[in-house]
């Protein structure tokens, strides 16, 4: 078993790797500069397209805009955020955050272009329902010839999902609901697993209708208390700072039990965790976009951007000036005498700064986290595998993904991480030519609308 660990772990080092970092954040930048910066410029209309697609109109779509924005948010906003951030920081230092906002203004374009495209070449199923994705966009954009790579995407996703989205989830939510509180692991399994259910049987619009009610309030509470300890600290704030762009170009020097960073190593593992908090490029949020009750591309574009805008640049910088402020990246395990886990890190400094629930906040955030993304990834999982299956593999998959809920909760799964980890990687190299190679179209629908405007 150790054997077969450290393989996976060495295939998912080549996966990761420079290669497909460098292609991950330079698809971003090409986009950004060919779209001469668009998602910058347009963040307000963005938000004020966003504020109005809350409402259901008549265009063609199962849900709204902003619930299509949320379902995408419910599958990214999650560990990656709480502790995600914490990894970054204490493996690659504080600046490695700013090697996350970088990766995050790109992937504003890439989420941008994902979007674009899964509206423009979505398709309606046997059931009437919109589809679409980077399985479409790619076999529908380059034609038939493309085809074997649309299929790649869908297999990997198809699988991908029960694993970075499912298993591993409910086994977080597991974990924390029974260190904290002594539930048992299968009682946490059971719950989430009838709880899941029941929102499948309802489709994306249940989930899409969950998600634009969970996420944001989750979000803003979670926001919230990280603000509070902010506001309570506000001088060390521009030290905090300084001390995230500093260190992004000069790295930090090894202090008691923190692992010394190099300036290589911030960027690397900043990006990594960028991308993995986001998914811009990962071709995930395009799923839940082209569900959107919209005949605009482009209108569905800017609000897809929000999503990295959101996710990465508010939420885990909240995270990460919380666990600044509290030195909570320098703390030593008491009993190994060497640095805390990534999910001690962040619980240790809420609880410092909020002493007696600043933990909770934690552990609730994980929990509903965990959970929407339980419910983001099935839609996403489903979707792949109707492309590759049809509609009829729809209540099969279903069915396992609420199976390897509970299964997830009560079994180890280091090894099944490492492997969602590989296919999540794999899922993006289809996605990101797909994107090159549409990135005309885009540019082009961009102009346009724009020029009209």
């Amino acid at each position: 078993m150790e054997s077969l660990t450290s393989i996976l772990k060495n295939i998912e080092g080549i996966v990761w790797g420079p290669i497909t970092l460098i292609l991950l954040v330079g698809t971003g930048l090409f986009l950004m500069i060919g779209l001469r910066f668009m998602p910058l410029r347009k963040m307000g209309s963005a938000f004020k397209a966003l504020w109005q697609g809350r409402k259901n109109d008549d265009s063609d779509g199962e849900i709204t805009p902003f619930n299509a924005l949320m379902t995408a948010l419910s599958a990214t906003i999650g560990t990656g955020n709480i502790v995600g951030v914490a990894g970054a920081i204490a493996i690659g230092g504080p600046g490695a955050i700013f090697w996350m906002w970088v990766t995050a203004f790109v992937g504003m374009a890439t989420k941008y272009a994902e979007a674009v495209l899964a509206v423009k070449y979505r398709e309606v199923d046997e059931r009437g329902r919109h589809q679409g994705g980077p399985m479409y966009y790619i076999r529908n954009g380059l034609g038939k010839n493309w085809a074997w790579l649309a299929v790649i995407f869908a297999l990997f996703g198809a699988i991908a999902a029960f694993g970075i989205g499912n298993g591993v989830q409910s086994n977080s939510v597991a974990n924390v609901l029974n260190k904290n509180f002594e539930i048992e692991t299968w009682v946490t399994g059971l719950i989430l697993s009838v709880l899941t259910a029941l929102v499948l049987v309802g489709g994306i619009k249940r989930i899409g209708t969950l998600a634009g009610k969970i996420v944001p309030i989750m979000a803003l509470l979670y926001v919230s208390a990280a603000l509070i300890i902010i506001f309570a600290n506000i001088r060390d704030v521009p030290a905090a700072l300084g001390m995230i762009i500093s260190d992004a170009f000069t790295g930090t020097a090894a202090t008691g039990g923190f692992i010394g960073a190099t300036i290589m190593i911030a960027m690397q593992k900043g990006v990594a965790r960028g991308v993995f908090s986001n998914e811009a490029g990962m071709g995930t949020a395009p799923i839940a976009h082209a569900a959107a009750k919209t005949n605009d591309p482009i209108k569905q574009g800017t609000i897809g951007m929000l999503g990295t805008f959101i996710d990465t640049i508010v939420i885990c910088t909240m995270t990460a000036l919380v666990i600044i402020l509290m030195n909570g990246w320098t703390q030593l395990d008491a009993e190994t005498n060497k640095q805390i886990s990534d999910a001690a890190i962040t619980s240790f400094s809420f609880s410092q700064a909020l002493p007696g629930f600043g933990q909770y906040i934690v552990t609730f955030g994980l929990v509903f986290f965990a959970y929407t993304t339980i419910l983001g990834w099935s839609f996403y999982g489903e979707r792949c595998a109707e492309y590759l299956f049809g509609v009829k593999v729809i209540i099969p998959y279903r069915v396992l993904w609420v199976v390897v809920v509970f299964l997830g909760s009560v079994v180890d799964l280091k090894i099944a991480w490492v492997i969602a980890e590989i296919l999540n990687g794999l899922m993006a190299i289809p996605n990101l030519i797909g994107l090159l190679l549409l990135s005309p179209i885009v540019f082009k629908l961009t102009n346009e609308y724009y020029s009209k405007k």
